[in-house]
C-alpha cells in the first residue's frame, strides 16, 4: 500500500511540473513584475524541495524561475551546480558569473571558494575574495562555512608564497580563538599552517602546529605524516617510525584531510606512507 501512495504521490508532483512549465508563457505575458517574482520564487522552491538536484525536473523548474524572474540570483546560481560537479566548466562559469552580477554580495565570496577547490584558480580565487572583503567591510566573510582568510591562505599556499600563506592562516587561526577559543579553529588550518611553515624551512614552528592538530584531532594522520617528515630530517629515524606507524594504521580506518568531489590541497595516499616508512627504515639501518 504505501508504495501505491507513494506512486500516486510522485504522478501528482510529475503533473504539477508539467503544468508549471506549461503555464510559463502564460506567466510571463499576463503577470506583473512583482507576480513573476513571487512565481519565480515559487518554482525555485518547488525544485530545490521536491526534485533531486540536477535531474532534468529540477533543471526545467530552475530554467523557469529564471524565465519570470531573470535577477534571481539563487536561480541562476543553483542552475550551475549540476555542471560543477559533472565537470563542464564553460557550462557553470556564466551561469555562476550571472548568479556573482545579480547579487554580489552574496556569491561572489562563494564563486571565489569553487575557484579554489574544484579549478585551483588561485589567483582568480583570491581576486574573488579580496572583492567579497570590500563589498562586506569590517566582516570576515565565509563562504561554504570557511573563512576568507583561511581560504587565501591555501591559496598562497599553491602558489607558494609561503610568507603571505602563514599570515592569512594566523589571521584565521587568531581571530578565532580570540573570539571563541583556539578549540574552534578548524584542525585543517594547524596542518596547513604546519605545512606552511615546514616548506619555509621552519621545523620548530611546524611541529608546533602539527601537535595542535593532534591536540584536537588525536586521529589526524595528515600531521603525524608531516611530523614524521621532519623527525627524520632532523636525524630521528625511531621516533619518525614510531609516529608514522601510528599516522599509518589512523589513514588506513579512513582519519585523514579529505573532501567530497576534489582532491585536497596537499592530499595524502597510502603509498604516501608506504615510500616514508622505506626512507625511514633505511635510515635506521
Amino acid at each position: 500500500m504505501a508504495n501505491y501512495l507513494k506512486y500516486f504521490l510522485s504522478l501528482i508532483l510529475l503533473g504539477g511540473i508539467v503544468s508549471c512549465e506549461k503555464s510559463t508563457r502564460v506567466e510571463l505575458d499576463s503577470s506583473s513584475q512583482e507576480e513573476r517574482k513571487l512565481l519565480s520564487k515559487k518554482h525555485f522552491e518547488t525544485a530545490e524541495k521536491y526534485t533531486g538536484q540536477g535531474t532534468p525536473s529540477n533543471m526545467r523548474l530552475i530554467e523557469t524561475a529564471i524565465k519570470l524572474d531573470p535577477d534571481n540570483a539563487a536561480a541562476w546560481r543553483e542552475l550551475s551546480v549540476p555542471y560543477l560537479k559533472r565537470g563542464i566548466p564553460h557550462e557553470w562559469k556564466p551561469l555562476f558569473d550571472s548568479a556573482v552580477k545579480k547579487d554580489p554580495i552574496s556569491w561572489t565570496g562563494w564563486r571565489g571558494y569553487l575557484k579554489l577547490y574544484f579549478y585551483r584558480d588561485y589567483e582568480g580565487a583570491i581576486i574573488d575574495f579580496n572583492a567579497t572583503d570590500s563589498l562586506t567591510p569590517n566582516f570576515t566573510d565565509y563562504p561554504q562555512g570557511q573563512s576568507v582568510d583561511y581560504m587565501r591562505g591555501l591559496c598562497y599556499l599553491g602558489l607558494r608564497d609561503y610568507q603571505k600563506a602563514s599570515s592569512f592562516f594566523l589571521t584565521y587561526i587568531n581571530e578565532v580563538t580570540l573570539k571563541s577559543g583556539e578549540d574552534w579553529v578548524d584542525v585543517n588550518a594547524f596542518l596547513y599552517q604546519g605545512i606552511t611553515y615546514s616548506r619555509h624551512q621552519k621545523p620548530d614552528s611546524a611541529v608546533l602546529f602539527f601537535d595542535k592538530g593532534i591536540k584536537y584531532y588525536d586521529k589526524f594522520s595528515d600531521c603525524f605524516f608531516h611530523k614524521a617528515v621532519i623527525l627524520l630530517n632532523q636525524e630521528k629515524p625511531v621516533e619518525a617510525l614510531e609516529l608514522l606507524t601510528l599516522g599509518k594504521e589512523l589513514f588506513k580506518n579512513g582519519y585523514f584531510h579529505q573532501r567530497e568531489y576534489v582532491e585536497v590541497q596537499e592530499q595524502l595516499y597510502l603509498s604516501d606512507f608506504d615510500e616514508l616508512e622505506s626512507k625511514i627504515k633505511l635510515a635506521i639501518r
